[in-house]
């Protein structure tokens, strides 16, 4: 595959000028997006993949939300759950609306990218991938799971999940969420009942990183932590995220060592 970077770019920003770049739920996809495609250019590279399969990595991360602009539009929400799938989503504005020939003429690796914006938000990939679409998948579910951290410390959580301040700072934790954290794997989204329990969820994707360079940018970045010092009025509720900042750091520091 022949990717022209600058061609793709120019289509991306094409389409997000169709939306109020002033409203800043959709700036933070905007730039979301491009961190995400660097973050796969950054993992892929560092696993020696070929110049052409490092552009399709960063391909991937710059397709993977375009589906969150009609998502805002249509429902207001980036919650999935009170809204549609953003995945399918964006994978209906490539395929099925067919602007992913805005970004590449080639149609050699339309199904691999299909595939990994479909799946990149999903609670598990699909059994039956092949090796290849699967390490595709693996690096950006890594990639998109690094910068969410980020995007969860600089973007108040009243506004991203539409709550009140004093909602967050009297939020408990629910219990299913704290035993999926210390069992070291991903929440459900089921499983989430109160504020709090978003900013537990996060922190657990952490768990699920495939690769040795995701974690090294988890470590550098240090939003993680900063996610962790969850402001709170609840004592319970510190006390729960005193000690899974414990559980995360012995963790982390084994993988990294």
């Amino acid at each position: 595959m022949l990717l022209d970077r600058q061609r793709a770019l120019q289509a991306f920003a094409a389409y997000a000028a169709h939306y109020n770049a002033q409203d800043p739920k959709v700036k933070l996809k905007i730039d979301h997006t491009y961190r995400v495609a660097a973050l796969c250019d950054r993992i892929a590279s560092s696993l020696e993949m070929a110049r052409s399969d490092v552009d399709l990595a960063w391909l991937c991360g710059l397709l993977h939300d375009v589906g969150r602009f009609e998502q805002l539009r249509q429902y207001g929400t980036f919650n999935d759950a009170q809204s549609i799938d953003h995945a399918a989503m964006s994978a209906r504005v490539l395929f099925a609306e067919g602007r992913i020939r805005d970004y590449l003429d080639e149609t050699d690796e339309d199904e691999l990218l299909r595939t990994a914006v479909a799946w990149h938000s999903a609670y598990r990939l699909p059994e039956g991938l092949d090796d290849r679409t699967l390490q595709f998948c693996q690096i950006l579910r890594d990639a998109d799971k690094v910068d969410i951290l980020r995007v969860n410390v600089e973007v108040p959580m009243e506004e991203i999940y539409n709550v009140t301040t004093e909602a967050l700072r009297q939020s408990p934790v629910s219990p299913a969420v704290l035993q999926a954290f210390y069992e070291h794997h991903c929440v459900l989204r089921a499983l989430k009942q109160f504020p709090a329990d978003n900013a537990v969820g996060h922190a657990s994707l952490v768990f699920e990183l495939c690769y040795p360079e995701s974690l090294r940018a988890v470590a550098q970045q240090g939003w993680l932590w900063k996610l962790l010092d969850f402001p709170t009025d609840n004592p319970d509720t510190a006390a729960a995220f005193v000690a899974a900042r414990e559980e995360m750091h012995r963790w982390l520091e084994q993988k990294l060592a």
